[in-house]
């Protein structure tokens, strides 16, 4: 027993030495890394143990081989050896902010910009009484802002913007007195503007843009005499701007854009000399704008869209020597008894930097002065449509030599167009629609080498169409409709490679036949109602990408051609009201993608083909005013009678009860014939005077508007009932998507044959909503085609608790969207190479459609892969246009203080307030394709320092694209020669994408070019 006791104590003593000896070693090492400063150095530790992702190893340093001092991202004091500021800004970090961190009682400045930091703003922050700056800028903290942020009484900037913050701003913030900058914008903060923040006297900028706070400004923030920068924009804030606010003699730059603001501006808001520019776009202001605006000398911007101010404008520009952007439009500045409106422009002579003028929609009466062609030779946008200016347009303005879009309709100018207009030789777009204009179109347009749309619709424009527009080689669209001109089409305005948008010369007095050089024109998409006559060339088979094709309302005749079978990618093919014969070509059932086929007022005979009875996608068909007999079909769209129209054919049987149409005779059956000369003395006149009238009735509604359908006529109509029984009363069990305007949920329509349906439920109460529906709405009454989502029907009306209800109803697409492929665990496999290129292929062709096929462009506005979605066969639709932009239409919700795309697919020109653009669309499609191809996102933590999605494809050319492929993408065929032809597609696929992305819009490649490569490499990757 002694002996046992003995030993276990010989053991107690060899380990306490032991121990000792770890412990003295251990804290010699310790005590070299943090010199003394314990605290300090175990902080760090921590701050570094709740970091669960550190892409860029920048953490790697922090550890006992060196001195704390010395890490990354650490600056210490040089006499106490004390951390005095740690920044580790676009580190890609993830993970939570250390509590411990408040133990740094020497910090100076925290600046975690633009990480990935989540979980709650620890409290203990409120300990770091020395802390000067705190930059928690663009990560993802939710939570409250912490009360005791109030201990760090020496803050002069706290930053904490773009995260997810709610609950209100907390009253002991105002304790702040150094405070000099607080930046909290992009968050979901509540509350209001508190009038405590007016205790802040030493405050220099205050940014809070993107909140839904509500309620009114205070009239205390009048105490920050210091301020420069207030920015509060899309906060749902409402009553009037206190007077308090224009006496800051400081202030540069006031931005409130985006709210229900009441009232008028105060007289006196020229007492502010320094103000450099005044964003109140897209609020409920009234009364006048101030003449005293004159006297802010430094103003460079002033944007007042989408307001109510009124009367006439008087501010006397010629002293506001630096404006640069005038944005006026959407107001009602006509001044009452008066029709000298346009008097201001004479003030602008002096105004030698301006870029931008634009007053539409203005109501503004009287004529446009000799004066325009003074105005800066750097003007690039005029825009004076929507007004009541009439008399003639001066021949000045060809002087405005830096024009890139002149827009003047409507209007009620009247005389010739003066031939000035050819010495613009910057212009791209030229919009002189809606007006008065008469005479030849001059032949100098044809000067206008770099024009691209030229809109000159609904004037009183004669004579002949000017073959000089053939040298316009790059006009892409051309509406020259509800004209008097006359004439052949010229052969050299067939001949223009870049016309691929529109083309519309309905409503004129054209005559011939349609040139053999119509082939040239591959994307051609409306050449309706003129009296164009001859037989559609076969040539038209070239025309395999066009996705809609209205040739109605002319003279063409003999039989329809069999080669518009060769067109596979039309979903709308109108060719009534012409003096078409024969049978329809059996060669049409290649069509399988038509939704809407209206061959009606013609001579076309025999029987109604089956295989329309068998396309699924066809929503409409008009066959009325022909000569068919025989059976109607009762299957596919003919089971629906309010689907399609067989009027006006006399020799039809059968088919829907409701048609009221004679039974068929049964074959072999032999019934006693009616005697002829009753059906020719009585029955006869009696139908003839019935058709007659049925054909009066229709010809008038059809000549009452455009030879479109009524979108009504072809949608389901449901209401708020039908859509709350669908999804089970909107369950989050059936939410299959949310996003900032709406929530998208499956659901089972009973009208719809019981298919599933994707419902998507606007949220009304968010800011910008209703113009987000407003928005799909016009889009999708606009456009139709095969790669776009399939919408079935919209609902606009009130719950039961009487709110208004709005929403969308679309085809459900079972495989999800492309995000979810890309970087969802939920799919078991991945894309594989060529549904990728596949998926890329019909994103290009629906954007060439939505640019180019249209007849008004349609610009996206937002392509990302979550708005990529994937039906049954992987086949890619585009969809959510709720920031689409319909150009030269009312429907423009883009201001530059608006939000346009999302971060990483927006192009850089819309950061900086430009309009939105075909050209932006494909910037935002070549982020796509390279994220599509990389597995990469524009925002993946990688990309800081200057590196971006664009340059890490870009330098990966052109031999090292296989580094950047996504490894679930690269399958390499089995001989060294296919896997080279596979690298070679997929370096070209990558230029592509880069070229789409270039920062220059101009340089960006074309969308219709992008297609036939795109199709190319398909077709080289499918024969290997």
């Amino acid at each position: 027993m002694k002996s046992i006791i003995h030993l276990s104590s010989s053991s107690l003593i060899s380990l306490f030495f032991y121990g000792l000896a770890i412990i003295c070693l251990t804290s010699a090492t310790v005590s070299a890394s943090y010199g003394g400063n314990e605290t300090d150095y175990l902080t760090l530790l921590s701050f570094k143990s709740m970091i669960t992702h550190d892409p860029d190893e920048v953490l790697a340093s922090w550890n006992h081989s060196f001195h704390f001092c010395d890490w990354s991202g650490i600056l210490c004091g040089k006499r106490h050896k004390r951390v005095t500021a740690l920044r580790l800004g676009s580190q890609g970090l993830e993970g939570s902010l250390s509590p411990l961190v408040g133990n740094l009682s020497f910090l100076r400045e925290l600046y975690l910009r633009n990480n990935s930091f989540q979980g709650t703003i620890p409290h203990e922050l409120g300990r770091l009484s020395r802390l000067r700056r705190l930059n928690l800028n663009i990560n993802e903290f939710s939570g409250v802002i912490p009360a005791n942020l109030s201990g760090c009484s020496n803050l002069e900037v706290l930053w904490l913007s773009e995260n997810k913050l709610t609950g209100s701003i907390p009253k002991e913030v105002s304790l702040l007195s150094k405070l000099v900058e607080l930046r909290i914008r992009i968050n979901n903060l509540t509350g209001g503007i508190p009038p405590f923040l007016g205790n802040i006297t030493s405050m220099e900028v205050f940014s809070a843009t993107g909140n839904p706070f509500g309620g009114s400004i205070p009239d205390t923030l009048g105490h920050w005499k210091s301020l420069t920068v207030f920015y509060s924009s899309d906060c749902n804030l409402y009553g009037s701007i206190p007077p308090s606010i224009f006496n800051l003699s400081l202030l540069a730059h006031l931005t409130l854009a985006g709210n229900y603001l009441t009232g008028s501006l105060p007289s006196e808001i020229g007492a502010l000399p320094n103000l450099e520019s005044l964003q109140l776009t897209d609020n409920e202001l009234t009364g006048i704008l101030p003449p005293s605006l004159s006297n802010c000398s430094k103003l460079s911007f002033l944007e007042m869209v989408d307001n109510n101010f009124s009367g006439k404008l008087t501010i006397d520009f010629s002293k506001l020597r630096d404006i640069e952007y005038i944005l006026l439009d959407d107001n009602n500045f006509h001044g009452r008894g008066e029709v000298d409106d346009m008097r201001f422009i004479d003030s602008l002579k002096n105004c030698t930097r301006l870029l931008l003028l634009t007053l539409s929609d203005c109501n503004l009466i009287g004529v446009l002065p000799i004066s325009v062609g003074n105005l800066s030779h750097k003007l690039s946008i005029l825009s004076l449509g929507d007004n009541q200016l009439f008399g003639s347009l001066p021949s000045s303005i060809g002087s405005l030599a830096g024009l890139t879009t002149l827009l003047l309709g409507p209007n009620r100018f009247k005389g010739k167009i003066p031939t000035t207009i050819g010495n613009l030789q910057k212009l791209q777009r030229l919009v002189l629609d809606r007006n008065q204009f008469s005479g030849p179109i001059p032949d100098a347009i044809g000067n206008l080498s770099l024009l691209n749309e030229l809109y000159l619709y609904s004037n009183k424009l004669e004579g002949h169409i000017p073959s000089s527009l053939g040298n316009c080689k790059q006009l892409s669209g051309l509406n020259l409709s509800y004209n008097r001109l006359s004439g052949r089409i010229p052969k050299q305005l067939l001949q223009i490679p870049s016309l691929t948008n529109f083309l519309d010369l309905s409503h004129n007095s054209l005559s011939g036949s349609i040139p053999s050089d119509i082939k040239a024109l591959k994307m051609l998409s409306n050449l309706s109602h003129n009296s164009l006559s001859g037989s559609i060339p076969s040539d038209i088979k070239a025309l395999k990408m066009l996705s809609s094709l209205d040739l109605s309302h002319n003279n063409f005749s003999g039989t329809i051609t069999s080669s518009l079978g060769e067109c596979i990618s039309l979903t709308m093919l109108n060719l009534s009201g012409n003096i078409f014969q024969g049978i329809v070509p059996s060669s049409l059932s290649s069509l399988r993608g038509l939704e809407v086929l209206d061959i009606s007022q013609n001579n076309l005979s025999g029987k109604i083909p089956q295989f329309l009875g068998k396309w699924n996608s066809l929503e409409f068909l008009n066959l009325s005013f022909n000569d068919f007999e025989g059976e109607v079909p009762d299957v596919g769209v003919f089971a629906n009678a309010s689907a399609f129209s067989v009027l006006g054919n006399n020799k039809l049987c059968g088919g829907l009860v409701t048609l009221k149409l004679p039974k068929c005779k049964e074959k072999g059956s032999k019934k006693k014939r009616f005697p002829f000369f009753i059906f020719v003395i009585v029955i006869a006149p009696t139908l003839l005077i019935v058709l007659c009238c049925v054909y009066l009735l229709y010809k008038k509604k059809r000549n009452s508007q455009p030879s479109q359908f009524s979108e009504k006529e072809r949608f389901l109509k449901v209401s708020y009932n039908e859509l709350l029984k669908a999804t089970d009363g909107f369950s989050a069990a059936n939410l299959i998507g949310e996003g900032g305007h709406s929530s998208v949920y499956k659901g089972i329509l009973d009208s719809n044959d019981n298919k599933p349906v994707a419902v998507k439920v606007l949220h009304l109460q968010n800011k910008g909503a209703h113009k987000s529906f407003l928005a799909e709405c016009e889009a999708w009454r606009n456009i139709r085609h095969r790669n776009l989502l399939k919408i079935i029907t919209s609902c606009s009306s009130t719950d039961f608790q009487g709110n208004d209800f709005k929403a969308l109803v679309y085809e459900f697409m079972p495989n999800g969207s492309v995000n979810d492929w890309l970087h969802s665990s939920a799919y078991a496999s991945k894309l594989s190479l060529l549904q990728r290129i596949n998926i890329l292929r019909d994103v290009a062709t629906a954007l060439h459609y939505l640019h180019n096929r249209c007849q008004t462009t349609i610009i996206h506005g937002d392509l990302k892969p979550s708005n990529i979605l994937l039906d049954d066969d992987m086949v890619a639709h585009v969809g959510d246009f709720g920031l689409a932009r319909l150009l030269g239409t009312d429907l423009n919700q883009n201001s530059s203080t608006g939000v346009k795309g999302t971060i990483g697919y927006a192009p850089p020109e819309y950061g900086i307030g430009s309009e939105m653009t075909s050209c932006g669309d494909v910037y935002s499609f070549g982020i796509l394709l390279l994220e599509v191809m990389t597995g990469k996102k524009p925002m993946d933590d990688m990309f800081n320092d200057g590196l971006s999605l664009h340059k890490f494809a870009s330098m990966a050319l052109p031999d090292h694209v296989v580094d950047v492929i996504d490894n679930d993408a690269i399958v390499l065929q089995r001989t060294e020669a296919n896997a080279k032809k596979v690298e070679e597609c997929l370096a070209a696929i990558i230029e592509i994408g880069v070229s789409c992305s270039v920062a220059s819009p101009p340089q960006r490649m074309k969308i219709e070019i992008v297609v036939n490569e795109l199709q190319r490499i398909l077709d080289v990757l499918q024969n290997i």
